[in-house]
């Protein structure tokens, strides 16, 4: 299996792109974060390491990355887009706190299956999803009560 870096590499030569310094330090520390992180709390990262990195550089290379298939975008409807891996890491979908923003990860084989039949039975051929269930964590529903 290919790591990131090779498919990264791989994906800039194929766009005639080259791989610089700060692409390479840009998508390191994209990969050592496993949380949900924005473009500008990455931004923010790599400006300690390397203040000459521009923030549109750090979207640029996002947005490479998006389309390499070494991350995806995630949008959990406050109006800020946010970024995770996706190469080598199972599929899964989210459940968001409407209360304090926290996000759960669940993989469920039981709704895997269900959005397959629910496709299926309209006539789709399932290639991908995204499903975000949006609510109150225990905690803020505790601050409510």
């Amino acid at each position: 299996m290919k790591s990131e870096r090779e498919i990264f590499e791989a994906y800039l030569i194929k766009r005639h792109l080259r791989g610089t310094p700060q692409r390479g330090m840009i998508l390191d520390t994209f990969l050592k974060r496993e949380e949900h992180i924005t473009a500008e709390q990455l931004y923010d990262i790599v400006k300690k390491r390397d203040p000459s990195i521009g923030q549109a550089t750090v979207y640029r290379v996002l947005k490479l990355m998006v389309e390499a298939g070494l991350a995806r975008e995630v949008d959990f409807g406050d109006g800020v887009m946010r970024y995770e891996h996706c190469y080598n890491h199972p599929h899964h979908d989210h459940l968001v706190c409407r209360g304090c923003g926290k996000t759960v990860e669940v993989l469920d084989s039981v709704i895997e299956e269900l959005q397959k039949r629910v496709a299926e039975s309209f006539g789709y051929e399932l290639t991908d999803h995204e499903m975000y269930l949006y609510g109150l964590c225990q905690t803020c529903r505790k601050k409510k009560a």
